[in-house]
């Protein structure tokens, strides 16, 4: 721990910690799955923080043991308020297992990356001990796996249909998205003197109710048993969902669930610029409670020097669950307060003068938004960028390259980074507006020159039009082009830069030959991957409905997915031709795929 903090710096996590501050109760105690940074990339510090500013006494329990006699779930005692519980930064069984469904040895969210300090589904396990403990007391359910497990959903590691969370979690409220505005009107009704039990209309939760009747405006899906007998409604019931969940001014959803229903209001809009702000502002240390002194958290280290400009994503990917829990829309922050973030930053004591990145969920979508909002607000397309760049959004990268510039003048800042994945289509489409066509090319030109620490990440994610399609990712002749680019500003600058792109393997709608043809294409650029993975089917994304259906929930067409371990290893070989032991048996696949072309382009010198 810095010689700048104290112990009451951080929220408190045991009852010693909670009489140092002389408290004689608490109003709100929040139970995560993950360590307890008090940075503003965890979710259990932003909302512990938001809740204190809204004078009240908020307390933390870190990955509590739940297994025995409970203690870490009766040490703090029972809250005035409520309880909120999270999963955690993941959700759990993706934190837990590889896509080939093997349970990983590690946990980056974790001291030391020791395994097992959490259990599957925390969301449920937290939340039944609770109610057990204390079944009067509220429990307000939030993170990324209650979210996107709001609904009737595909759990890939059950390999089964699973009702919303809410049927199996006895949690009275579900929180989806990012939390602050929720959480805050729910304490503001609290504040009122609004029991608990009668709080429902709250934008962006979500509760089980007994058997209710549609409204006028309502969108009723198919019930969770229909949904069993008949995978065409699953698959009609998600877009519904999507389209909601990426609309200016959504509608309620229902579903039922044996003689209950399941009520979704409808998400808040966008954050305004003064409401980011003032999440991102909240007094946090920026660093891991001093229980951890000694041990390292992976998954702090990664993003230690690293700020968070904008909440959002337009890109609308197939495989992607950022739009489904942060929406399609962008939420940026001033530049003040990043620069504020960026000088707290310089104060770290073991600070060496390096942002390792200036980025969001695609970095270079800040500030980007429609130029006419009455056009967004009728608008249900889940992706502004695909299949073509909208011609409503301004995609203007001057305001990014004001951020960097500013950035990199402030004292004790050697070099800012960018480390998150950019969206190369934004940079290379042709707009309208010259000036905008001038602004994407100096980005590139700064981007490449200045910002790269050796390696850029970059998703093309397929080579395949067929796939790149279901993908909602750009065409593979658009990425060869960003390479073109790439390599001539590495000459010109005498750079030594690499490019890295990332790649799945069986998605829906990829073949064995579509991963051949990726094998052969990638080698001629001259490439061996590292950065690929199989697709692992995540609940609420379009690929996992596909993969768990069949159909495609727009077309309704039947796609092809490999789905055994057999269909799944015999696609990820291709990533590694290169490698002597895979090179017999892609050659027998080849043959007997009929593509004896490929096998001369991949193995003839």
């Amino acid at each position: 721990m810095s010689d700048m903090y104290k112990l009451t710096d951080w929220l408190p996590t045991t009852k010693k910690e909670v009489e140092l501050r002389g408290w004689d109760y608490i109003d709100v105690i929040l139970f995560s799955g993950d360590a307890y940074v008090d940075h503003p990339s965890f979710g259990a510090a932003v909302i512990g923080r938001m809740l204190e500013s809204e004078g009240l006494r908020v307390a933390v329990v870190p990955q509590p043991d739940w297994r025995g006699d409970f203690r870490d779930f009766k040490k703090l005692g029972r809250p005035r308020l409520f309880f909120g519980v999270s999963a955690g930064a993941m959700d759990s069984m993706i934190n837990h297992y590889t896509a080939n469904k093997r349970l990983r040895s590690d946990d980056a969210y974790t001291p030391d990356r020791r395994p097992g300090m959490r259990p599957d589904y925390p969301s449920i396990v937290y939340t039944s001990i609770l109610k057990q403990l204390y079944p009067d007391v509220p429990v307000v359910l939030g993170g990324i796996e209650a979210s996107l497990r709001r609904l009737t959903h595909y759990d890939y590691w059950q390999d089964r249909l699973r009702p919303s969370i809410l049927v199996d979690s006895p949690a009275d409220l579900l929180v989806y998205g990012m939390g602050e505005l929720p959480i805050r009107e729910l304490v503001y009704r609290l504040k009122q003197g609004v029991p608990f039990e009668q709080i429902k209309d709250i934008q962006q939760t979500a509760y089980k109710s007994s058997r209710i009747l549609p409204m006028a405006d309502d969108i009723l899906l198919f019930s969770h048993e229909e949904c069993l007998k008949d995978k065409l409604k699953q698959a009609k019931n998600f877009r519904h969902i999507e389209e909601e969940s990426n609309k200016l001014h959504a509608k309620r959803i229902l579903q039922n669930v044996g003689e209950e229903t399941i009520v979704v209001n409808p998400p808040y809009p966008p954050m305004t610029q003064a409401e980011i702000d003032a999440s991102f502002d909240l007094p946090y240390t920026r660093m891991p409670h001093p229980k951890y002194k000694g041990k390292v958290i992976p998954a702090y280290e990664m993003i230690k020097f690293s700020v968070n400009l904008h909440r959002g994503c337009f890109g609308g990917c197939a495989f992607c669950t950022i739009s489904a829990h942060q929406g399609k829309f962008i939420a940026s922050r001033s530049k003040d307060s990043i620069l504020r973030e960026v000088k707290a930053i310089t104060d770290m004591p073991d600070f060496k003068g390096y942002i390792s990145d200036l980025g969001g969920p695609s970095a270079n979508m800040y500030q980007m938004r429609g130029k006419n909002m009455d056009i967004c607000g009728k608008c249900k397309r889940p992706s502004c960028i695909f299949p073509a760049v909208c011609k409503n959004l301004n995609a203007d990268h001057t305001p990014l390259l004001d951020i960097y510039h500013a950035v990199d003048r402030l004292p004790g800042i050697k070099k800012s980074f960018v480390g998150s994945g950019i969206r190369y289509d934004l940079l290379l489409n042709r707009y309208e507006d010259e000036s905008l066509n001038v602004a994407s090319r100096n980005y590139l030109e700064e981007l490449i020159t200045r910002h790269v620490s050796g390696r850029l990440k970059v998703a093309p994610e397929h080579t395949q039009e067929c796939v790149l399609e279901i993908m909602r990712k750009p065409s593979f002749e658009m990425f060869r082009h960003f390479k073109k680019i790439f390599d001539a500003f590495n000459r010109k600058y005498a750079l030594n830069q690499q490019l890295i792109p990332y790649f799945i393997s069986s998605h829906p709608g990829c073949k064995e030959v579509d991963m051949a043809e990726l094998a052969v294409l990638t080698k001629e650029m001259c490439f061996h991957l590292e950065q690929v993975q199989d697709f692992t089917p995540t609940p609420m994304t379009l690929a996992t409905e596909i993969f768990y259906t069949g159909y495609h929930p727009y077309t309704l067409e039947k796609v092809y997915t490999a789905r055994t371990k057999e269909q799944k290893l015999a696609q990820r070989q291709f990533f590694f031709w290169y490698r002597p032991e895979y090179r017999q048996q892609i050659m027998r696949a080849l043959q007997r795929l009929n593509r004896k072309d490929l096998v001369r382009r991949l193995f003839n010198k």
